[in-house]
């Protein structure tokens, strides 16, 4: 069995499409997904699953949400070596350990094509700045990430994948009940 942590983007955000994570998990233990954990209302589901291909994982998801919940919800998975990753290599964490607060992790579906990773990489966006390792972007916005044109909506729509953000505490904090598996 493997460890997923799966991030489920604009769910219950602003009382749009709102799902009780008790009613998610008991949906989801229905699939036969197994250790269910959630994290906040905003869609942070840790599970385990016999499934190796992630992918597949984000359409079950998704189509369980469709057909219990009746609307489209955007997941994006991650492995629980994946996310330790995405913590241990955070490359602003150096420079700026005391601001964790303004640290966040724009988790992609796919890595974006070359060509339009370099594009976006060309524009400024000071004072916020960004760092783009594979499938995440990490992300310094040091007037917040309320403040901030660093969107979700600016990497799916520059660089033609899904895109779903958590901000550092979140990260930390699944990965710590990562590690309690």
């Amino acid at each position: 069995m493997n460890t997923y942590i799966a991030l489920l983007r604009g769910i219950n955000v602003s009382g749009h499409k709102m799902i009780k994570m008790e009613d998610l998990k008991r949906v989801l233990a229905e699939t036969g997904f197994t250790g269910l954990k959630t994290y906040i209302q905003s869609g942070n589901i840790i599970f385990r699953s016999g499934q190796a291909d992630p992918a597949r994982l984000c359409a079950e998801i998704a189509a369980k949400i469709l057909e219990h919940f009746g609307f489209e919800v955007p997941v994006v998975i991650r492995t629980r070596e994946e996310l330790e990753s995405v913590s241990k290599n955070n490359p602003f964490l150096p420079g700026k350990p005391d601001e964790s607060a303004k640290l966040h992790v724009t988790f992609l579906s796919d890595v974006a094509a070359n060509d339009l990773e370099n594009r976006i990489m060309e524009v400024s966006f000071l004072p916020d700045e960004f760092v783009i390792k594979g499938k995440e972007v990490y992300l310094y916005c040091p007037n917040g990430y309320g403040n901030t044109k660093l969107t979700n909506q600016l990497f799916e729509s520059r660089l033609k994948v899904t895109a779903t953000t958590r901000n550092w505490k979140t990260v930390e904090t699944l990965v710590k009940m990562t590690s309690d598996e």
